[in-house]
């Protein structure tokens, strides 16, 4: 008979998990031995953190993710990482294990407990779309389908917990729970399409703005069809940025306000037609509010929401509408004169120039192709990679909304594992690797192989401009060192553009193991992207005065 950590492995499998991150704790012990024994492979990281951000990028590519982790010690610990996973809808099972049913009685004061048994369960419960204590063995099996097809219907992070002695209990195993949405009122799903329609068919200059949700809910084809059937040019936001190859003829570019290019911005806030599709409306996707999106001229069309002007259309689903979408008789557009990413300038190192930000980002453009896959921690990193070119889809992640520190690196694991044939190219600043970095010990126990530029501009960069000081100076590292730490790696030291060059060529044929670039960057620099968004705030500062 089944044990209840054998149901959970195997539905796990099922829906196409083959790696568990975490980091193992006595609560937890059973069922890392069962994991152990299992079809999975568990991936256990240097740190909690790294294990929940390695999880949540391996559901971005992969679909699904699953992180495992002590008691409260250590589910504190991901309890960032999954508020980020539910801020940016990815779907990531947090798995806990936690003191046994039958220790809890008279309330004893047992190691790692913080005041009452449930309080890790009430915080998760505020960072997740279901949860359930695995308490009880006649109901294991239902708890545990309806929690995971929550995560999958919803594409949020959803939690589990294991009491110890709970692990091993049989139990008569169930039909798993249907994931499927209740089917929207066709009648309403109708009017809201002809009045799509009849809104874009009368417009002169409608435009797309790609949103992450098509991402998470695998709609990126239907995106495409809609785009070849229309003609239609499309945006991205940053969040979702590589929603759709940007080498396609129709892409414009990033759309996020001043942030942006100007001439995507101009292009965008000119249309009479905005097709808003699975967009987030965040301060970061809009530039910090340097966005003008007027809902009078807006379709706009979500998992949670839909809405054509100011007429709102409760129950639709984005996969139903946008499917709809392709059935009806929009007419097909003559393409007219669009924004459209430049190709990669040719770089010619400057033998002795010092490094800039503007001149890193334009080597690192052309050194992209299609088996590599851009992940940008948060800081300049991101703001920089906006202007990147991505040759394909879903292959460029950050935490564009949320916006965690420390992401990039650990998000590489996750990332690799999920596909191998991609190669991941890690944009972090230093203050960023300073508190996840350390997880290049993990890429390197798994074999993996990314590449890791650190952005060392002596502190944190991006707050520079909004206020300094010595808060924001850091100890430096010599990280070109580290892989002499961990005893495997390359390191290389970059000041100047040929040796920039010279590192990248070489980190381009060492394909055995990980690269780290130490790339020196004056505290003062800025990339064109956060060039532009700190303008447009000072403009606006200025107006208000």
């Amino acid at each position: 008979m089944k044990s209840i950590s054998d149901y959970l492995i195997q539905r796990l499998y099922a829906h196409g998990i083959r790696h568990v991150f975490g980091v193992p704790g006595d609560y937890a012990l059973g069922f890392y031995r069962d994991l152990d024994r299992s079809r999975l492979t568990v991936v256990n990281t240097c740190d909690e953190q790294g294990a929940g951000f390695a999880a949540d990028a391996y559901a971005r590519v992969h679909g699904l993710g699953a992180v495992c982790i002590t008691y409260c010690v250590g589910g504190f610990k991901v309890a960032n990482t999954t508020a980020q996973a539910f801020a940016e809808k990815s779907p990531v099972v947090v798995i806990s294990g936690s003191p046994g049913v039958r220790e809890r009685t008279r309330n004893p004061l047992l190691h790692h407990k913080v005041r009452d048994f449930d309080i890790q369960l009430k915080v998760f419960e505020q960072l997740t779309v279901a949860s359930a204590v695995i308490d009880d063995a006649q109901t294991a099996c239902g708890e545990i389908n309806r929690v995971l097809a929550a995560a999958t219907r919803y594409k949020r992070p959803v939690y589990i917990e294991l009491p110890r002695d709970m692990i091993s209990a049989p139990i008569t195993p169930t039909r798993s729970a249907s994931s499927e949405a209740e089917p929207p009122d066709p009648a309403m799903l109708e009017e809201a399409l002809a009045e799509t329609q009849a809104m874009i068919d009368a417009a002169r200059k409608p435009v797309i703005i790609a949103g992450v949700e098509l991402h998470r809910f695998g709609l990126q084809d239907a995106l495409l069809r809609l785009v070849e059937k229309t003609n239609i040019p499309v945006a991205a936001t940053l969040l979702s940025k590589s929603v759709i190859g940007e080498l396609h003829p129709r892409y414009l570019g990033v759309y996020a306000g001043a942030m942006g290019r100007k001439d995507v911005q101009h292009y965008v806030e000119s249309s009479d037609c905005l097709i808003l599709l699975g967009t987030f409306m965040s301060d970061i996707n809009l530039g910090i509010f340097t966005a003008h999106l007027e809902p009078g001229r807006s379709i706009y069309v979500t998992s949670e929401r839909t809405s054509v002007r100011h007429h709102t259309y409760p129950g639709l689903t984005l996969d139903g509408f946008l499917h709809g979408l392709l059935r009806t008789g929009l007419r097909r557009r003559k393409a007219g004169p669009s924004p459209h990413p430049k190709p990669p300038a040719p770089f010619r190192p400057v033998r002795g120039k010092r490094m800039t930000v503007r001149r890193l980002f334009q080597r690192l453009n052309a050194f992209l192709d299609d088996d590599t896959v851009v992940i940008a921690d948060t800081g300049d990193a991101m703001f920089a990679a906006a202007d990147m070119t991505i040759h394909s889809q879903t292959e460029f992640l950050s935490p564009a909304y949320y916006t965690s520190v420390g992401y990039a690196v650990p998000a590489s694991i996750g990332v690799q594992l999920a596909n191998p044939r991609l190669r991941p190219l890690v944009l972090v600043g230093d203050g960023a690797f300073q508190m996840t970095g350390l997880e290049l010990s993990t890429a390197a126990r798994f074999g993996l192989t990314p590449i890791v530029l650190v952005l060392n501009n002596a502190g944190y960069g991006t707050e520079r401009p909004m206020m300094d000081g010595a808060f924001n100076d850091l100890l430096p590292w010599t990280y070109s060192l580290i892989p002499q730490m961990l005893g495997t790696g390359v390191g290389f030291d970059v000041a100047t553009e040929d040796q920039l060059e010279a590192a990248l060529q070489a980190a381009r044929r060492q394909t055995d193991t990980f690269c780290l670039l130490d790339i020196h960057l004056d505290a003062h620099d800025r990339s064109p992207a956060l060039q532009r968004l700190t303008e447009a705030l000072a403009k606006r500062v200025r107006a208000r005065q």
